[in-house]
């Protein structure tokens, strides 16, 4: 642990409101654009393509960055890559507020996926910076803030889209981003580092292209088809490559994933936990925002703006806010794996509710609410198990490892979702025939979310079972 003096409470709170800032903005960025891509469409003249890869763009060069950053800050600094991420959200998201110009702003949505690191290196950082008695409730809020900001970003995204220029919503990014930094680089030091060794260059980049061609393919699998010869080939690519990157960091001796650590039962079963949280709660997401939109001539939709669609989301975020606190202290009491498995049990009522109670928007929003409560618990729970089981040498490469599992279960849930809304689809003569998802499409996707979340609560039981909560398995508890 770090030898530096302990904060005065002020100053604590402080430091972890400058580093949940930055995370709420790396969250936020993720999300604010999707309901104004139309519109950006028409204002720059960019085509689908194009404008899809304002997304992607931001997508693949997070899941690539997350992990690298994460490790470099264990090595060089978490104070340090945390800046080196903040200010990148806030050059590209500034870069986007001031062009038109679409390849431009492909590049300044690029810049902004490096802002993925901030969370997992706010965590890393908050864990060796505050004392005991703040760890768990700090880390539990950043931790949270990947599924608020994904909750807020749309009814955010719709009242400004429907009063303002949506260039915005990148100013709100660029801000914000730049406020966090600022803040990070007066308040909070910098914690003591050991011998940062040699960086592992070639694990660099097999990782790299092990991920650009797993998530690539996922992220274009609805326009591509899953089973074209790009889709196929490019994931049979991504595991051979990640196969080869786990046989070559076992043999390097300062790996950039430490695979023996990432392959101990606690942390395997908490990553795979969070792949099932990340892809439940954002397929919840993407459903709930469609199905409120649908014509009410489909027979089962509400004809909603995108404003109503996204407030239907509001309560979901407002109770992961806060409900961070209450699950430290539910972890300090039940321990981190019954908190999980806890908050799986909410989450699969919650989606099970979506799937039943359909005719009235207040039965939607209850749904959405209640899938919000067990998402922040659940969310809070991971960072807590990530830090439990992991030296405090490589904190920061392990939450990034875990920050990078929910961020791909969320890209497969929005591939798997628009698959499923754009296949299973029914006749509206009421509108000229047209083909829209049927209301069986939103209950298989809700249906899926449920077994998901219920393999994430079985996750955690496991988690809280004497046999894999062992001291063996614990180099230093630091939440």
């Amino acid at each position: 642990m770090s030898s530096h003096p302990t904060p005065s409470p002020l100053r604590a709170n402080l430091e972890i409101a400058a580093i949940g800032l930055g995370a709420l903005m790396a969250s936020l960025s993720q999300t604010l654009i999707i309901p104004v891509l139309p519109v950006i469409e028409a204002d720059i003249g960019a085509s689908v393509t194009q404008s899809q890869w304002l997304l992607t763009s931001t997508l693949l060069v997070g899941a690539v960055a997350v992990p690298i950053i994460s490790r470099l800050a264990d090595m060089f600094g978490r104070r340090r890559m945390l800046l080196v991420a903040l200010l990148s959200l806030a050059a590209g998201s500034l870069i986007d507020a001031l062009t038109t110009d679409v390849t431009l702003m492909i590049i300044g949505r690029a810049l902004c996926g490096l802002s993925g690191a901030s969370i997992p290196l706010g965590i890393s950082l908050l864990a060796t910076q505050l004392p005991p008695a703040r760890r768990g409730s700090a880390t539990a809020l950043i931790s949270a803030m990947l599924g608020i900001g994904g909750a807020l970003g749309l009814p955010l995204a719709g009242l400004l889209a429907d009063n303002v220029d949506y260039h915005a919503l990148f100013w709100i990014g660029g801000v914000g981003a730049l406020l966090s930094a600022v803040t990070v680089f007066v308040l909070v030091d910098e914690p003591p580092l050991g011998d940062p060794g040699k960086v592992d260059f070639a694990g660099m980049a097999l990782l790299a292209l092990g991920l650009v061609a797993l998530v690539l393919p996922l992220s274009q699998a609805s326009s591509w088809g899953w089973a074209s010869a790009r889709t196929i080939g490019l994931l049979v690519a991504s595991v051979v490559l990640l196969a080869l990157l786990w046989v070559i960091e076992r043999r390097v001796h300062n790996p950039l994933v430490d695979m023996r650590t990432l392959a101990r039962p606690p942390i395997v079963i908490t990553n795979v936990a969070s792949l099932f949280f990340g892809f439940a709660l954002f397929a919840s997401f993407v459903g709930t925002a469609n199905y409120v939109q649908m014509p009410e001539e489909t027979g089962y939709g509400f004809g909603s703006s995108v404003l109503v669609a996204g407030l239907c989301l509001l309560p979901s975020g407002v109770l992961m806010l806060v409900l961070a606190p209450v699950t430290a202290r539910l972890i300090a009491s039940w321990g981190p794996g019954r908190v999980l498995a806890t908050a799986g049990v909410i989450l699969t009522a919650g989606l099970l509710l979506r799937i039943v109670l359909v005719d009235e928007l207040w039965q939607i929003i209850l749904g959405t609410a209640i899938i919000g409560a067990g998402s922040g618990i659940g969310y809070a729970s991971l960072p807590a198990l990530i830090n439990t089981h992991t030296p405090a040498a490589e904190l920061a490469a392990a939450n990034g490892i875990n920050t990078l599992a929910r961020s791909l279960g969320s890209t497969l849930a929005s591939a798997l979702g628009g698959t499923l809304l754009a296949s299973l689809t029914v006749s509206v003569a009421a509108l000229g025939g047209a083909e829209l998802p049927s209301l069986t499409a939103f209950r298989v996707l809700f249906g899926i979310c449920a077994g998901a979340s219920l393999l994430a609560a079985l996750a955690g039981l496991a988690l809280a079972s004497p046999k894999v909560d062992t001291p063996e398995s614990r180099e230093e508890v630091v939440v």
